[in-house]
């Protein structure tokens, strides 16, 4: 019997709640009412050997083919060892496997206890790095209550629609809100859990390291705090962040996480144990003491970030409002070149972008999340060719 752990977000006392702009939100406008992390999550192959140097300044994107198309609200995406990909629906509250040879969907079930409304539902999910042996799924969702990691135990041999068991809630008490629900989970290679959260519009709470909002948390596959973390008894990792989407490591262990500013800033960070990445007293690079500066920004017409990957030297973004993804090139912990666009317009919004392996990213739009254009039509996976 796992025990559960359950934690209380403390409320602040003062609520900023943001109902100007905030055109860097999920869409265009806020809906109405320890040691180091290691090089690659569960979600995603492991990236391709950093190269010495830094790899060009410009890169190219080829679209080789769409996956698989006609989803509705996909949100999270993980491959499974054994082949195939798992894509949550937010709206929906369900899981389904695509053959990623043939493009066909097989649903496993819906999960029970989700509540979807505005950016809040079934997000993200990863397999546990025990996968071989548990067949264990963990999602993030938002409930009645709170947003919660649970996992369940995944089993192909039963009908479709059937094979999903019953959630096991490994932490729960993350705040919930109509917006700023972070909602990106991600294992490492030291076999510890990563989740990105929102501050549901209340700035204070990213600052307050008593509350699990507006943080990176990192804690065991059983929900308790990570060996190493750097706060006492705590799943926080790192804190100050306003609505982190994307999680991803580089070939050096290094953690990289997207953040969506209000109404300047959207932000590529380089994640620290402990460090303040500035929500709400800072907006992309403030320069002042005491906060970790990004590596680069955004206008939020430009961006509006999801998820991340890293291939080929660079980290890849996936933008909601800006409709493109980008590149950019590292060198150690910095940018070696400016960021550079690809796929502007082409495809709508960009939900996700994981690691296929080498040159490849598996890419999943997000016209169907309620803030895409009808004319964009059902959403899709594509497998792209980068450099």
């Amino acid at each position: 019997m796992v025990q559960r752990r359950v934690v209380t977000a403390a409320l602040a006392a003062a609520v900023l709640l943001v109902t100007t702009g905030c055109s860097s939100d999920d869409g265009e406008r806020p809906e109405a009412a320890g040691s180091s992390p290691p090089s690659s999550s569960s979600a995603e192959a492991p990236p391709s050997e950093e190269a010495a140097g830094a790899p060009p300044d410009k890169g190219s994107v080829k679209v080789v083919r769409t996956v698989t198309e006609d989803l509705d609200s996909p949100w999270g995406l993980a491959a499974l060892p054994e082949g195939g990909l798992l894509v949550s629906s937010r709206d929906e509250a369900t899981i389904s496997r695509i053959d990623e040879k043939t493009g066909k969907k097989t649903r496993l079930g819906e999960v029970p206890g989700v509540a979807p409304a505005g950016e809040g539902g079934l997000m993200g999910i990863t397999v546990s790095p025990e996968y071989a042996s548990d067949h264990m799924i963990y999602a993030y969702f938002t409930s009645e209550s709170d947003n919660r990691i649970v996992r369940m135990l995944y089993d192909p041999e039963k009908p479709a629609g059937e094979q999903l068991g019953a959630p096991d809630t490994i932490l729960r008490g993350i705040p919930k809100g109509t917006n700023h629900n972070g909602g990106r989970i991600a294992f490492g290679p030291d076999q510890m859990l990563y989740a990105s959260t929102g501050e549901r519009y209340e700035g204070p709470l990213a600052q307050d390291k008593d509350s699990l909002g507006g943080k990176i948390l990192r804690m065991t596959p059983d929900g308790e705090p990570a060996p190493g973390n750097p706060f006492d008894n705590s799943v926080v990792y790192s804190y100050g962040h306003r609505n982190v989407q994307g999680l991803a490591w580089d070939g050096k262990q290094r953690l990289w996480a997207s953040e969506f500013g209000q109404n300047t800033w959207d932000e590529l960070n380089q994640i620290r144990p402990g460090g303040n990445y500035g929500w709400p007293e800072v907006e992309g690079k403030g320069d002042k003491p005491g906060f970790v500066e990004p590596v680069a920004v955004w206008s939020t017409e430009e961006a509006s970030p999801s998820g991340i990957a890293i291939a080929e030297g660079s980290v890849w973004m996936a933008g909601l409002r800006g409709q493109r993804l980008w590149r950019v090139p590292l060198d150690g912990t910095e940018a070696s070149a400016d960021p550079q666009a690809f796929l502007e317009g082409d495809y709508g919004r960009l939900r996700t972008v994981v690691s296929a392996g080498g040159d490849k990213l598996w890419l999943v739009t997000s016209e169907t999340d309620g803030r895409g254009s009808p004319e964009g039509g059902d959403d899709k996976i594509l497998e792209l060719q980068v450099t």
